[in-house]
């Protein structure tokens, strides 16, 4: 059988064979051309049964003198027997057929029609063809793998003694008829060809009927064969088949392989486009293989992107497309996929949050913290998603945002200027900067951004992304030390007691020995005088009643960095291993997508439990509680006057225009990363409209105080990753298609609206330990990094020229430019790392 690859029913006749690329003998093609040159051919032929076609196949046969009453009644007794089938099991179906008959005796091969070859008619059952599908067909789970629409087509080839010469008929039904139980499944038949011949050939009229086979999966002679309207069409189709033919000499591999399918086909488009160049001259071939390489990369959107030459003319497009779409973007949604999406992205988002909400209070003095980042991202990120262009895309605070936010609070300080009034009018000004730009149709510059921009920013999140978990988790090593000098042998010394010798606690000027709990590093010192030790008394009670810790064991906590340490590679690895489950041999095709869709979740349940099992404590995740400012000096309220001189509001139009060009940058080029070709996208994009409502949502989070959010890349492509589509039936052999991302808004939604009730959910959230989280922000950075070309190219500066892989650009790039591109960009990276790294990381949107 055949769908696009080649399926054989093995020796022993209970299973098929792994699907593989027909490999066909070239006379079996010249052999097959004659048969179809000679032979009878119906086309449009009206008949609704399989009988009626038989009929009138066999009456209007060429030679129909010849073939008398007689023969006639043979060759329909024998076309009309029912063919045997190999139904496609389940495992659970195999199990309970050996477990009800486990033995059970191989049938024999001599059971056939008395006047047939073995190899004829051991395909056929004694009883003849029935009009309606057998119970076993509707019930085939080969079924799933044929795709929608298809239709069926029959060979039918075998040798018979009662023929002298061949009998070959070629029938194109004018429209799909059912034919009962012929077919492996029920679909509507179209082709059906027919060869039987005398014995002592039937390798050949084997090979004759596959090479008719292969020809039908072809997707261009398809094309032809629909449309012949004369015998000469169809030669004319085959000819053009046999012009695409490889042929591979003897002796040079083994005619009994099986050759693999390959991991992609070329589609029908682009085979035809293979033998124009011998038409063109040299430049116009390296024009048209430009194109080709052009179409197998990124490309810039066309029609979101061209200018209009009128005030908010961009605006009014990018509304007009998005608006016939705005229905779509909440049923499209109603898929189990988009579930995990929303748990992944929101695990994601909450630890990004917590993150930046921290290191901007002590950039602030905690004029901005953590509570003050959970509400402005689940706000901002709520209004982004539900009128933004672009939905998918996530809003989060960024790098050099927390850069500018320092430099501001340290000018505020030394100057005697209040930090959040004088945010507050840049945050008023950045908005007005931003609604020109919309205005004037500025992100029709975004067209000028080539891959080696998208890719360099792209690398240089990512790598963002995978520094921080590892230094987050390296600071585990301080926080809770290990113990490098551990002997097996002093174990008995390694005790920790609580000492109340001295009544005053901790006051200043108190004698006795003293140890800080919350320096690790600082080694106990032994009281000269016997301390006072109580039992039974936590390390939290000791403190509270004025003592100290004294013995070696008071400054490790043991287990717990190297428990951490577990979890987050254990997450990070179960995360990769599970994302890529979808592809594995194992389980059948659902349970593979289900899992895959769910792997991040997967991974941090699994994680989560084997930390509750051990029962040490770890980190964990620890949410605001309560909704009021983390500095009590500040309210919700940012008022423009009072505290600072007047001029202090136009003084600020000068960082408002730094600012504005940050997040002009970062939008825009994160929107050409999530908008690209490979994606698929359909619903098109929206640069204005996202630069808009990223410009007014400036004005609401610079009154409310709250933090200053633009696109973050990272966490856009790992949301349209996880919102992949793929086609659900695939043939037997062939890989699943990406059929696009599932584009909607309620994923995005659902994301900041649990953002926003973070806080009410704080005793569910604090039992994640926040090494499972740092594992999978370190998955999200490298599949973020692994997304991009720069990574492959990378590779194939540390390969040898021989194990390279085929890639597209290596055909028509010389290997040293390519080497020398990609170590620029490197060059160019490590640039802009130094320069993220210092106090002018500010500028570093403008850098790239």
């Amino acid at each position: 059988r055949w769908i696009k690859f080649e399926e054989k029913v093995e020796d022993g006749g209970e299973r098929w064979s792994a699907p593989h690329i027909p490999a066909l003998p070239l006379h079996s093609l010249f052999q097959l051309r004659t048969c179809l040159q000679k032979g009878t051919m119906l086309l449009d032929l009206d008949a609704s049964s399989f009988k009626e076609i038989i009929d009138k196949a066999l009456s209007g046969h060429a030679e129909e003198a010849e073939l008398q009453s007689e023969l006639r009644e043979h060759l329909t007794d024998l076309l009309l027997r029912q063919p045997r089938h190999q139904p496609t099991r389940s495992l659970l179906q195999l199990f309970a057929e050996l477990s009800s008959s486990p033995c059970r005796a191989l049938p024999n091969a001599s059971e056939g029609a008395g006047t047939e070859e073995p190899g004829w008619g051991q395909l056929l059952h004694p009883g003849s063809l029935v009009a309606a599908p057998l119970p076993f067909q509707l019930r085939n789970r080969f079924k799933k793998k044929v795709p929608p629409g298809a239709e069926a087509a029959h060979v039918a080839v075998g040798e018979v003694e009662f023929l002298e010469k061949s009998f070959t008929a070629f029938i194109r039904l004018r429209r799909g008829v059912a034919l009962g139980s012929l077919a492996e499944v029920p679909l509507p038949s179209r082709f059906i060809f027919i060869l039987l011949g005398p014995r002592a050939k039937v390798k050949a009229y084997y090979e004759v009927g596959r090479a008719m086979a292969t020809l039908l999966t072809d997707e261009l002679f398809q094309r032809v064969a629909r449309q012949a309207e004369h015998r000469e069409d169809l030669i004319t189709g085959m000819e053009a088949f046999l012009d695409e033919l490889t042929v591979l000499p003897p002796g040079k591999w083994d005619p009994n392989a099986r050759i693999p399918p390959p991991s992609c086909l070329l589609s029908p488009h682009r085979r035809t486009a293979v033998h124009v160049p011998n038409q063109l001259s040299r430049g116009n071939r390296d024009m048209a293989s430009a194109v080709n390489r052009a179409g197998l990369g990124h490309s810039r959107s066309g029609e979101e992107l061209e200018r209009t030459g009128r005030l908010f003319g961009g605006l009014l497009r990018d509304i007009q497309r998005k608006a016939r779409w705005y229905g779509s973007d909440f049923s499209d949604a109603l898929h189990p996929q988009c579930l995990s999406a929303v748990l992944y992205i929101y695990l994601a988002t909450v630890t990004n949050a917590i993150t930046f909400g921290g290191m901007l209070g002590d950039a602030t003095a905690n004029m901005q913290g953590v509570l003050e980042s959970f509400l402005g991202t689940a706000f901002a990120g709520f209004i982004f998603c539900l009128f933004s262009g672009q939905p998918l895309t996530i809003l989060s605070s960024t790098g050099p945002m927390l850069v500018f936010e320092r430099l501001l609070f340290s000018f505020s300080q030394d100057h005697s200027l209040d930090y959040l009034e004088f945010r507050l009018w840049i945050g008023l000004w950045v908005a007005f900067f931003g609604v020109v730009l919309v205005a004037t149709e500025a992100s029709h510059l975004v067209r000028y951004f080539t891959r080696f921009t998208e890719e360099g920013f792209c690398a240089l999140i990512s790598l963002i992304f995978i520094y921080d978990s590892l230094k987050k988790m390296l600071s585990l090593a301080d926080t809770f030390p290990i113990n490098w000098q551990y002997r097996l042998d002093n174990v008995t010394s390694y005790i920790c007691i609580c000492n109340l010798s001295n009544p005053c606690g901790q006051a200043r000027g108190c004698g006795g020995p003293k140890m800080s709990v919350r320096d690790p590093f600082l080694l106990p010192t032994l009281s000269p005088q016997p301390p006072t030790a109580t039992a039974g008394l936590s390390r939290t009670q000791c403190l509270s009643r004025g003592g100290h810790l004294l013995g070696p064991g008071c400054q490790y906590v043991p287990d717990v960095t190297l428990i951490s340490f577990l979890l987050f590679g254990g997450t990070f690895l179960s995360c990769t291993a599970l994302k890529h489950f979808r592809s594995s041999r194992y389980f059948p095709a659902g349970v593979r997508k289900l899992v895959s869709d769910f792997a991040v979740i997967l991974a941090i349940l699994t994680s989560c439990a084997i930390d509750a099992a051990l029962g040490l404590e770890t980190p964990k995740l620890l949410v605001p509680s309560e909704l009021k400012p983390t500095n009590p000096a500040r309210g919700w309220i940012i008022f423009p006057f009072g505290a600072n001189p007047w001029w202090v509001c136009l003084a600020s139009a000068v960082p408002a225009v730094l600012v504005t060009i940050l997040i002009f940058m970062d939008q825009q080029i994160t929107a050409v990363i999530l908008n690209r070709r490979e994606y698929k996208l359909q619903k098109g994009a929206g640069f204005h409209l996202d630069l808009l409502c990223v410009s007014l949502l400036m004005v609401v989070t610079s009154v409310t105080g709250l933090p200053w959010y633009v696109s973050a890349t990272v966490i856009s492509l790992a949301h349209m990753e996880s919102l992949r589509k793929e086609s659900a039936s695939s043939a037997p052999g062939e890989h699943p298609e990406f059929l696009g991302i599932r584009e909607q808004r309620l994923t995005g939604l659902a994301v900041f609206v649990l953002m926003g009730v973070s806080v009410f959910m704080a005793p569910v959230l604090r039992h994640i330990p926040m090494p499972v989280l740092f594992g999978v922000f370190l998955h999200m950075g490298v599949a973020a990094l692994s997304s991009i070309q720069l990574t492959d190219r990378v590779r194939l500066l540390l390969m040898s020229a021989k194990h390279q892989p085929d890639l597209a650009y290596l055909r028509h790039v010389p290997l040293r430019r390519v080497h020398l591109f990609t170590i620029i960009q490197l060059l160019c990276l490590a640039l802009l790392w130094v320069l993220k790294s210092t106090m002018a990381a500010i500028i570093f949107p403008v850098m790239v």
